[in-house]
């Protein structure tokens, strides 16, 4: 009964007399409107221990789709296990301008803090790849935000940080992620305007991250508002917390990590400095840094750095000259690109595989870039986005939608040769929709064609018009 009623009070407190509001506790409420008078509205989480008689930290997550409920669901358990509550607009959206995200973010803070105990100087956010990029760049605007957790992305503009208004940024990637590289040179800048900063590193490629590094990350924003005197001290998390980590670097040291078990040591000395000696810390870190595996590890990761900004320095070139100049005839060479970077994937060096993976992922998102770019002028280059999607077909294989945009418009401008290649190319890569393939757009004279069922006949066995060879 106790709850209840507190649930309704804080639905009253509200809403005033026209609405209701039930917030349950350890379940992820889609959709709480933002007021009666505008149609936008967030997700919210409240961990199981939440009590009105206290304050609580929060960290708003950001997805540019709006999908609240799917963004809180990736950062729940992390939220349950440190006590941290979660909102994430359903509202938010990158088809539309950043001034009107930061006044669509503005309104959600303002409706959480008017409804929920919020700790003073504890407010987060939070997001992945355009989320991420949207959650570095609020603080600028919203001076209550006091830190972000940005996985797959650097600080979105680096331009705007300032020495006068610092936040704490925590950075969560992947080995494998095009995005690797940015994040640690934009650690260099968030040190040199002494931003307080970590860069939380895992095993993998362009993905969110598994909860124990969100965790880690809500962990460290406690640990810094401890020692800030925002938080009361507490020995006994500070002690497991230290404990733990210091398994994870002897854990990271018997995987043969040397060079992710001296990154997880400076962040702890970064951290725990201000709870108690960490004389014993720094000298791990340097007896490691003079072993023979960290050295080699060091300069091997190093050199295959090297080459890869100048792999993608040529990438960026070549791309931007062959859209230019519809250069068709450099297909085989981006052919070739993409058979390197496959050996380089199975390489018995993990720097080496890292770097291919990193360099394929880049490769689509440039890609990705330019046709962003393309289809944002006026009139539309469709020649530009045709070699572009012919591109895409060789390095991104599985993706389906660049074939289907070929026969597409191929067929469009009578051009059925093209749009016959790439439909037998779509279908030896695995495509099996058969009635998107019969809906496709501007192919109603191609698809009655025997040549086009023929081919669907071949591959699917469930041609919708017979081929009668006579």
């Amino acid at each position: 009964m106790k709850k209840k009623l507190l649930l309704l009070f804080l639905s009253i407190a509200f809403y005033g007399t026209a609405q209701q509001l039930t917030l349950k506790k350890g379940i992820i409420i889609d959709a709480v409107p933002v007021n009666d008078s505008i149609s936008e509205n967030f997700a919210l989480y409240l961990p199981t221990s939440f009590e009105i008689s206290k304050k609580w930290p929060i960290v708003f997550v950001f997805d540019m789709q709006g999908r609240g409920k799917q963004a809180l669901s990736m950062f729940r358990q992390a939220a349950e296990e440190q006590g941290y509550i979660l909102a994430a607009s359903n509202s938010v959206n990158d088809s539309i301008t950043l001034s009107k995200n930061i006044l669509i973010s503005s309104r959600m803070f303002s409706a959480v803090y008017s409804i929920l105990p919020i700790k003073k100087n504890r407010s987060y956010t939070a997001g992945f790849s355009g989320g991420a990029r949207l959650a570095s760049l609020v603080p600028t605007f919203v001076k209550k935000i006091k830190g972000v957790i940005s996985c797959g992305s650097a600080v979105a503009n680096e331009e705007v940080l300032s020495s006068k208004s610092r936040f704490h940024f925590i950075g969560i990637v992947g080995t494998e992620d095009y995005n690797y590289l940015s994040m640690k040179n934009s650690q260099k800048i968030l040190n040199k305007l002494k931003f307080p900063n970590q860069l939380l590193i895992f095993d993998g490629g362009e993905k969110w991250p598994e909860s124990q590094y969100l965790a880690k990350a809500m962990e460290i924003f406690t640990l810094a508002a401890m020692s800030k005197d925002v938080e009361p001290k507490d020995d006994i998390f500070i002690n497991d917390t230290y404990k733990r980590n210091l398994g994870q670097v002897s854990t990271l040291l018997t995987s043969q990590k040397p060079l992710m078990a001296n990154m997880l040591l400076s962040e702890m000395i970064d951290i725990y400095q201000n709870f108690r000696n960490v004389d014993s810390l720094k000298e791990s870190s340097k007896t490691l840094k003079k072993t023979k595996l960290y050295r080699n590890y060091n300069r091997s990761q190093n050199s295959f750095f090297f080459k890869e900004n100048l792999i993608k320095d040529t990438y960026g070139y070549d791309l931007e000259e062959d859209i230019i100049t519809y250069n068709y005839n450099n297909l085989g060479w981006w052919n070739y690109q993409i058979e390197e970077l496959d050996k380089y994937t199975k390489s018995t060096n993990v720097f080496e595989r890292q770097m291919g993976k990193r360099l394929k992922s880049y490769l689509n998102a440039l890609i990705a870039d330019n046709i962003d770019l393309v289809k944002a002028t006026s009139p539309v280059d469709e020649e530009a986005l045709l070699f572009l999607w012919m591109v895409n077909t060789i390095t991104d294989v599985k993706n389906y939608d660049p074939y289907l945009k070929i026969i597409s418009l191929s067929s469009k401008v009578e051009d059925y040769g093209t749009a016959m290649f790439y439909l037998e190319e779509l279908l030896k890569a695995g495509y099996t929709d058969t009635k998107g393939l019969y809906a496709l757009e501007n192919t109603a004279l191609l698809r009655i064609t025997p040549e086009f069922n023929k081919v669907v006949a071949k591959y699917l066995k469930d041609a919708r018009y017979e081929t009668n060879e006579e």
